[in-house]
């Protein structure tokens, strides 16, 4: 991304009120990935650094993959399927989708860049190649990288490319954004008439102010894009996992000193170098939950895992920054007609039946809202039946196994949503009657989709 290092480096809950108690869901690796108001968590994933196994899926919305190369004639340069396939794979069993990163800083030279995007022929080839692209690897999206077009003919060329590359990514079902400098010169080489064709825009806020990358700096930059006519729901911004002047990452830093993670700034080899810590990560996190659409960080293999990880902190930011204990709240669960959850015959068995009954006070109806977003009765845990997403699917009992089917997030209108699905726990055709079966359907905050939860 932005940084002379970029060839190689390439610069760049929600506490949850339910009706009767107050709960902080915590989702699962398992569970799909969704935050208040389609706020963005992305995450650079580089080619050649990093584990993709041990990736933090649940703490993401969108991971760009960095990076594929073009060549003048719009061609593409190779990059390594079987990670890529990997990565998708891994990310999309986490409803985290997945974007091809286009360019990077590639030692400041666009030549290629530029050379496609001036001649019709070669734009079109171009992403011609990208479409083919992100079907073979079932990708969700393009994330544009170029640094950087040059205010002028290059702009109008980078503007004619973008609105080409719109119409074939969206007209597909697929996401189109774009890494952009943060200030200077080459902001006037992203034209407003961009804004319209992108779905966001990552702003890359590091590799300037000082110190590093600091909160004022950063605030500025995504205010001076806001300011060009970029919608806020648009700007995602972008939060340094490294040092500077010289780059070091985060997790080398911490493991000089732990207490690293929470200063900005420390004396590293005679010299200072600064950073983002955990405090003024979660403060940029808080400023972009109420100003901007999202966070971006660059990049992931750079983060620690732990209570030290500056991914963690955007998430925990992000959803309320309050963690359950593990063992959750225990009691009744409570619906329509104030008849309680109840498991069938008090059945262990996967498969039994979930649903309304008179309380009553046995274990059958006594439920556990554990801190990773289960709800668990008799050992086991509610489960949407064969992982299904469709309206009418049926809830069962069923081994606790940390998939999407087995989470539940309360929201705040009391209801209780499957973010697999995204569909809400539901008595069946609106009924309180005993032995009325519980499904998943669309959300709409009914009575017989509003449940009180343990006190």
């Amino acid at each position: 991304m932005s940084s002379p290092l970029r060839r190689a480096l390439a610069a760049g809950l929600l506490a949850l009120a339910t009706a009767g108690a107050t709960l902080t869901v915590i989702p699962t690796a398992a569970q799909a990935v969704v935050l208040p108001n389609n706020f963005k968590s992305v995450g650079y994933m580089p080619s050649w650094a990093g584990n993709i196994n041990t990736i933090q899926y649940n703490k993401l919305t969108h991971i760009n993959y960095a990076f594929i190369l073009p060549n003048s004639n719009g061609s593409l340069q190779g990059v390594d399927g079987g990670r890529l396939s990997s990565l998708v794979s891994q990310a999309h069993a986490n409803n985290v989708k997945v974007s091809i990163a286009v360019g990077g800083w590639n030692d400041g030279n666009d030549s290629a860049f530029e050379a496609l995007a001036a001649n019709a022929t070669s734009r079109t080839t171009f992403v011609n190649n990208l479409v083919n692209f992100v079907n073979q690897y079932n990708l969700d999206g393009v994330d544009m990288d170029w640094e950087y077009p040059d205010p002028g003919a290059s702009a109008n060329n980078y503007t004619a490319l973008m609105t080409q590359l719109s119409s074939a990514m969206h007209s597909r079902g697929k996401l189109l954004t774009a890494a952009v400098v943060s200030e200077g010169y080459s902001v006037d080489g992203v034209q407003p008439a961009v804004f319209n064709q992108v779905d966001w825009l990552n702003i890359m806020a590091y590799d300037g102010g000082s110190p590093h990358a600091n909160y004022d700096w950063s605030i500025n930059s995504i205010n001076l894009w806001k300011a060009r006519g970029l919608p806020a729901s648009k700007a995602v911004l972008g939060i340094p996992f490294y040092s500077r002047p010289v780059y070091y990452n985060y997790s080398y830093l911490v493991g000089l000193d732990p207490a690293n993670a929470n200063r900005d700034c420390a004396t590293i080899g005679g010299s200072q170098q600064c950073w983002n810590g955990i405090p003024t990560v979660k403060r940029k996190t808080q400023w972009a939950l109420a100003n901007a659409g999202g966070v971006m960080n660059w990049e992931l293999s750079q983060d620690t895992s732990g209570s030290t990880s500056l991914l963690s902190a955007m998430y925990d930011t992000i959803m309320g920054g309050t963690t359950p204990p593990p063992t959750g709240r225990t009691g009744r669960i409570t619906g329509i007609g104030g008849k309680c959850v109840d498991v069938a015959s008090a059945s262990t068995a996967n498969g039994a039946a979930i649903q309304l009954w008179g309380c009553n006070g046995t274990n059958a109806q006594t439920w556990t809202v554990a801190g990773d977003s289960t709800l668990r009765a008799l050992g086991k845990c509610a489960d949407v039946a064969s992982g299904s997403t469709a309206n009418g699917a049926k809830v069962q009992l069923w081994d606790c196994n940390g998939s999407g089917a087995q989470v539940w997030q309360a929201q705040s209108n009391g209801t209780l949503r499957n973010p697999q699905s995204n569909k809400c726990l539901d008595a069946t055709d609106n009924s309180s009657a005993d032995g009325t079966r519980l499904q998943i359907w669309d959300c709409f905050a009914g009575a017989n989709q509003r449940w009180t939860l343990p006190a």
